[in-house]
């Protein structure tokens, strides 16, 4: 186990003008799960393949231990890899796979053996230890390719998106069987995802990206409560925050008939965010005017996607609906017209050009 550290770490693609991972500063303590998440094309996994060696750093460097390791070979980083593809030989028997490396590394038969057999107890493997990758299914190679990993002991477990070729239901599942795992090896795990449930359900803290820039890290409910800019407020949650682009006259945010003062300096528009849940239906009178345009059903709750006319005062969205979430004992039908007030001590305030978020 060891600390990981980017030292001003970026990265960029042969031919390419603009950096894939740009002047990474990020700080992983010893035994912590950390998640990389942002859109494709953000630098997450960049991040992580030059973490493990197989990216070049164009700049700065990367600490392993208190390594420096930029210049090392993968193979000498102590570094194990997990692949959305499992890259698991088709020829080989589970057992066989999981010792593969250990074999190359010299260790005796004997001590291969036994290590493979503790990891297929954790993995619950035992029964599969001699059969082949084509009579697996998905998720059972998933853990295959983790007990590959686990027999390592490695300082560092990097996750490439592993559950991307698994089915939902497995996929809830997988994630929170590698949680635990981590949780009882105590190795440090650096985690990239593009989905922003896995990344909140699974880290102790979350770094944010976007065109290879490191927006904001913070543990899951810091992210959610305390989104420093727009991008973070509208990716994290799902749905995300909604994000309405405003007039301001008179210092208040003018959305229809709906004033919403705040104490923020701001220009001439704002970006006001609402979470789903923070909106209030209410009857006839004060409130945004809105069309049901889409019901999505979760058996718990439900969400209701919402559009403006198009005389709505000047105010936007970002996707061109609202949503809100909604109890699902309450019957609301397509096409029919809602109020909607939002929770006043509940809402963001950003500023409409920057996009940071004002105090």
């Amino acid at each position: 186990m060891a600390a990981v550290h980017y030292a001003g770490v970026s990265h960029r693609y042969p031919g390419a003008d603009a950096l894939a991972v740009d002047n990474l500063e990020l700080d992983i303590a010893d035994g912590e799960f950390i998640v990389l998440v942002g859109p494709s094309g953000c630098g997450k996994s960049t991040s992580l393949r030059m973490l493990a060696g197989l990216e070049s750093v164009e700049s700065g460097h990367i600490d392993i231990g208190g390594v420096d390791v930029t210049s090392l070979a993968p193979r000498a980083r102590d570094v194990a890899m997990v692949f959305q593809n499992y890259a698991l030989y088709p020829n080989m028997t589970v057992g066989d796979n999981m010792g593969f490396a250990l074999r190359n590394a010299g260790m005796s038969k004997s001590d291969t053996a036994a290590r493979v057999l503790d990891a297929a107890k954790m993995l619950e493997l035992e029964p599969l230890l001699g059969r082949r990758p084509g009579k697996l299914s998905g998720g059972q190679r998933q853990r295959v390719a983790m007990g590959r990993a686990i027999v390592r002991q490695p300082k560092v477990f990097c996750m490439d998106e592993p559950l991307s070729n698994l089915d939902a239901k497995l996929r809830v599942s997988t994630r929170a069987q590698i949680a635990g795992l981590q949780r009882r090896l105590g190795t440090t795990t650096v985690y990239v995802t593009h989905d922003q449930v896995e990344a909140m359900t699974m880290g102790d803290r979350v770094a944010v990206l976007l065109d290879g820039k490191l927006q904001q890290i913070a543990a899951p409910r810091e992210l959610y409560d305390d989104p420093v800019n727009t991008f973070v407020a509208g990716f994290i949650g799902s749905p995300g925050m909604n994000l309405v682009d405003a007039p301001v006259r008179d210092g208040a945010a003018v959305l229809g008939e709906l004033r919403i003062p705040f104490p923020a300096s701001a220009g001439e528009r704002v970006v006001v965010g609402v979470r789903p849940e923070s909106w209030d239906l209410v009857g006839d009178g004060a409130g945004l005017q809105l069309t049901v345009e889409l019901i999505e059903e979760l058996g718990a709750e439900s969400f209701v996607y919402a559009s403006a006319p198009s005389t709505n005062g000047g105010w936007t969205t970002t996707s061109g609906r609202i949503s809100v979430r909604v109890d699902r004992k309450l019957s609301i039908a397509l096409a029919e017209t809602i109020r909607l007030v939002p929770r006043f001590d509940e809402l963001f305030f950003f500023d409409s050009v920057t996009g940071l978020r004002l105090s």
